[in-house]
Formats: structure tokens, C-alpha cells, sequence
């Protein structure tokens, strides 16, 4: 079973998927359609469009992203190059990142040469899909930073086709995505609380252009000629559907702007059709799990967000957690207290400090060990009772 948090996992990922050589070529409309179905275009991944099926129970959103990242460079690697041979893909895609990396973005200065390429392509994809310096700022915006992953796609399939990104190619359609989106929000019927939101997270996600709110836009002003791929248009065409979106309606002056849009880019009419029913749909049956349409503020945003991780940790590292919880006779008593009364200051130093020592000797849970972690610790303890036997919160019944 892969496992993206640790290293080797895209050795793995191919060794797993084992690519038939005689893989029916892609078109752009085909993978295009595939990737969307995946929520990758939405920032919502719920799926992969792989040969073996990669079930991802108990996984972080990170880990998601990250397969979903590297699945879908290949598919547009295999798309422009009809070739399968992963070690010449990671090559190139190391290549592409290197130039990627614009003057004065520290994003892959910690990758050290010494590394194989599969190893460096890790270091990348994981600062990849991590934009956000401070946990709170990346729960926050995680939506929008994953919607606009696939600029890396997009970006990738122009240095395969030039050998190079072309010049401001990066700047370019990060700044026409986030004022398509702005104008779209302008025209939008059935006002939201979460307009604003939505452009204040994609102001904040770009990383290679400067947002000017005073600039004046308009569709025809844009210079969209520019983008002469279909899948730069039909992305541009789903992120303005994705603004538009309130509850499944779609007014008549929203319909006339997306249509416009694609008039001006040369996408049917059919395709906008289509994009308004497959934003609708994954949105309708995902809103519940969509960061975006769930946030209320930061705080609690971050909360919940921490309580999932901590959860998800726990249940992870279940069986050893509990064998080194009930190997330490002091720290069962004080949990144990712990469900019947609130413990004194002593007491909880003493549950800090021995769960600490523990998380010690459990990898996955090096967290709490760092700045900060121990504010984590509270969260901890609130999902330890329920894994441990019935009895834990019985011992002290015949206590008086």
C-alpha cells in the first residue's frame, strides 16, 4: 500500500500501477474529463483516475494531493508524449519545477542534489501542495490552493511542447484566473457570504503575478487569445462556473457571461453546457466536505481542521499507542482520572510530559514534539478514551 508520507512512495506509485504499454492514447477533451471527474479542477479530490484503485481511508488531504499531483502530470505527460517510461517523466518533471521555481521563491531551495530524482520530485510535490506558510493559512485556503494545481499541469504541458515555460506564461494565467473570477463574482445574481471568501483565497494562492483589486477588467480586455490549448479554455471556463455557483442556479445573465467567455476563447456552447451540470453536480453531492463552503472563522476553521489530523493520527498509530499507553501504569491512572474529574496542574504536566515521551517512539506522531505541538495535546487526549477497552473508563467505579 503506498504511503505518501513516507519516502519511495512515487517508486511505489508506478511499481503498483504498472502502466500497460499498450495504453489506448488520451485527447485532450478525454483527460480533460477525467481529470475533472476526480475533483482535481474543484480542489476536492475524491478520486484517481488510475489503473489499480488506491484506497485512501485514513489519508490527510496533503497525502491526496500529492498522488493527485503526480497522477495527473503523468496523464498529461502521456498525452503530448505517448510514453510510459517513468524514470524519463520524473526527469522532465524535475526539470520543469527547477525552472518553475521563479527569483526569490525559497520553495525548493531545501532539495539537495544529492538525492535520486524520485526523491527530489517527492521534496517538490509535498512543498508543492503545501503553499501556506502558517497551518492556519493552509487549512483556510485549501480549496483554492488545490483548484489551482492544475496551473502546474497546464504549465508542464508547455515545457514539454517548447522544451521550456514560455516567458510570463505563469504570471499570465494566474492573473486571468483570478480576474475571471472577479468578474464573474461582479455579475453574480444570488449574492453569498462566501463571494468575498473565494476571491480573497485565490488573491492569496497565486504565487507568480500581483493582484491589483484597483485595476479595471473586462472580458474583452483580458488578452485571452493568449491561451490557445483546450485545456487552458475549459479550465478557465470550469474556475468561472465554480464562481458563479449558489445552490444549483444559474441566472440568465451568469449563463450569458459564461457563454461570452467561451465565444471569446472559442470553446462550443455544448462544452458550457456540460461544465454548468459537472460544477453543479460535484458541488451539490460534495458541499459537506468542501473546506470553502464550510468555513466560519479562522479559529474554528483551524480547529476542526486539527481535531481531523489528530484523529486521523491516532486512529493510524492505534495499536502501538495503546500498547505503550498501557505500559505505563501512571499515565492509565491519570487518563483514567481524567474521564471523572478534571485533573490539577501537577497532574497535567505529568500527562504532558509521559504523552510527549511516548510520542517519542511513534514516528507519525513527531507533531506534537514540534513549536507549538503541545497545544495539540488536549485533542489527543479526547480521542485516547475511545480507543482503549471499556474497562479504562470503569476502573474507578468502586472507588469511593
Amino acid at each position: 500500500m503506498i504511503n505518501p508520507s513516507t519516502s519511495g512512495w512515487i517508486t511505489k506509485f508506478f511499481v503498483e500501477q504498472q502502466f500497460p504499454k499498450n495504453k489506448v492514447p488520451e485527447t485532450n477533451a478525454s483527460f480533460y474529463q477525467k481529470v475533472r471527474n476526480t475533483g482535481f479542477i474543484y480542489g476536492h479530490i475524491i478520486s484517481f483516475d488510475t489503473i489499480v484503485t488506491i484506497d485512501t481511508t485514513g489519508w490527510f488531504k496533503e497525502e491526496i494531493s500529492k498522488v493527485a499531483l503526480l497522477n495527473t502530470l503523468f496523464g498529461i505527460y502521456t498525452l503530448n508524449s505517448h510514453d510510459l517510461d517513468s524514470e524519463i517523466f520524473i526527469d522532465k518533471v524535475v526539470g520543469f519545477y527547477n525552472q518553475m521555481d521563479p527569483q526569490g521563491f525559497n520553495l525548493f531551495k531545501k532539495i539537495l542534489p544529492k538525492n535520486t530524482p524520485s526523491l527530489t520530485l517527492e521534496k517538490i510535490i509535498a512543498e508543492r501542495v503545501q503553499t501556506n506558510d502558517s497551518i492556519i493559512g493552509k487549512n483556510f485556503s485549501h480549496l483554492v490552493t488545490n483548484a489551482l494545481l492544475f496551473i502546474d499541469v497546464l504549465a508542464f504541458q508547455q515545457y514539454l511542447i517548447h522544451n521550456e515555460i514560455p516567458e510570463k506564461y505563469l504570471k499570465k494565467i494566474e492573473e486571468t484566473v483570478v480576474n475571471i473570477v472577479t468578474l464573474a463574482l461582479k455579475i453574480k445574481s444570488n449574492k453569498t457570504q462566501y463571494d468575498d471568501l473565494l476571491i480573497k483565497l485565490f488573491e492569496a494562492s497565486i504565487r507568480y503575478s500581483k493582484f491589483s483589486k484597483n485595476a479595471t477588467v473586462t472580458l474583452e480586455t483580458l488578452q485571452l487569445d493568449y491561451f490557445t490549448n483546450d485545456l487552458e479554455k475549459q479550465y478557465l471556463i470550469d474556475i468561472a462556473g465554480m464562481a458563479l455557483w449558489s445552490d444549483g442556479l444559474i441566472e440568465n445573465n451568469e449563463a450569458y457571461f459564461l457563454h461570452s467567455l467561451a465565444q471569446l476563447i472559442a470553446i462550443p456552447d455544448e462544452f458550457v453546457t456540460q461544465s454548468i451540470a459537472s460544477t453543479n453536480a460535484f458541488i451539490t453531492n460534495y458541499k459537506k466536505e468542501i473546506p470553502y463552503f464550510n468555513y466560519s472563522n479562522p479559529v474554528k476553521h483551524f480547529y476542526d481542521q486539527t481535531t481531523q489530523s489528530v484523529a486521523t493520527l491516532v486512529t493510524r498509530n492505534k495499536k502501538r499507542l495503546i500498547k505503550e499507553i498501557t505500559e505505563s501504569k501512571e499515565l492509565m491512572l491519570l487518563l483514567a482520572y481524567s474521564t471523572r474529574r478534571d485533573l490539577d496542574e501537577k497532574e497535567k504536566k505529568k500527562v504532558k510530559k509521559q504523552l510527549l515521551d511516548i510520542c517519542k517512539t511513534i514516528p507519525s506522531l513527531t507533531i506534537f514534539l514540534l513549536p507549538g505541538g503541545s497545544l495539540l495535546l488536549p485533542i489527543l487526549i479526547k480521542f485516547i478514551p475511545t480507543l482503549l477497552p471499556s474497562s479504562f473508563n470503569e476502573n474507578l467505579d468502586n472507588e469511593d
